[in-house]
């Protein structure tokens, strides 16, 4: 310690060191020098101490060198300021954590549990249809939907095989509905219409307006292909493509007195794909007039 303090002493006394050190004389008249300066602080310092410390001065010995550039002083100063960036990094990484947790927990967790159910949905939608009928039309459709999702899901298209089983659920749905088909018999509304087709004008077309009635009296919205234009559309009246003499028929039977007496025209059952029709019709139909 007391060397330590010999060379502070030297180097707060740099002028007496310049001097000494630049002449020829010998270390001992520097030694002496300092004795005199810590015998002027009442302090007694052994010569031993005093060649000592003006040895470590020469030798630089407890001078701070500086360390040289390198990976080693980069990674070191890095971890020295740990208290300035190390908050922000907790922030970050804490952000991230908290992203990766919502993003698996609302977003990625469901998406996995989805496509893990997507194999039970298709078979449970084709094996509630099987259960509902017995038609092999019905049957050939349900395989054929759910050959389509598992090809799909076997090429991770995970878009066609909801439409596969989107197609299952509507087989399903059909199969399960029961309806009557009924002339729409209503003073301020047709009961039936005609119609001229383009390609033959000296014809007509004859038409009975039909709606699906359940048990409970709700009025249905079915698809319905309409046969002018091959498209299908969802509607809740349309009208069934009759023969002449039937349409008259029931024309004459409204006139009478404005109610016509046997409007049941068909009848939807559980498990079948469309209605068993009372009355004669080629099923062809129109959406709108």
């Amino acid at each position: 310690m007391l060397a330590m303090d010999v060379v502070d002493t030297l180097r707060h006394r740099r002028l007496l060191v310049a001097r000494e050190l630049n002449t020829e004389a010998r270390e001992q008249t520097l030694i002496d020098r300092l004795r005199e300066i810590y015998a002027a602080q009442g302090i007694d310092v052994p010569d031993h101490i005093l060649a000592e410390g003006v040895a470590a001065l020469h030798e630089e010995r407890f001078v701070y060198t500086p360390p040289v550039p390198g990976i080693g002083v980069t990674l070191a100063r890095i971890y020295i300021s740990r208290g300035i960036w190390g908050k922000a990094l907790l922030a970050i990484m804490a952000s991230i954590i908290a992203v990766t947790i919502v993003y698996t927990t609302l977003i990625s967790g469901p998406q996995q549990r989805r496509l893990a159910a997507l194999p039970l949905e298709l078979a449970a939608q084709r094996q509630a249809i099987i259960e509902l009928s017995t038609l092999a039309e019905a049957r050939d459709r349900a395989d054929q939907y759910l050959k389509q999702g598992q090809v799909a899901l076997r090429e991770d298209d995970t878009g066609a095989a909801g439409k596969a089983i989107a197609s299952l659920k509507a087989l399903r749905e059909l199969l399960e509905q029961e309806y009557t088909v009924r002339i729409v018999s209503r003073p301020d509304e047709s009961s039936g219409i005609w119609r001229m087709p383009d390609l033959n004008p000296d014809a007509r077309n004859y038409y009975i307006l039909v709606e699906a009635i359940t048990a409970d009296g709700r009025t249905l919205t079915l698809p319905v292909r309409n046969e002018e234009d091959g498209r299908t559309y969802k509607v809740s009246r349309w009208g069934l493509r009759v023969d002449e003499q039937l349409y008259r028929k029931i024309a004459a039977d409204k006139q009478d007195d404005g109610i016509i007496q046997n409007r049941d025209f068909g009848v939807k059952q559980r498990g079948q794909l469309a209605p068993e029709y009372v009355m004669p019709t080629t099923g062809a139909a129109i959406t709108s007039w």
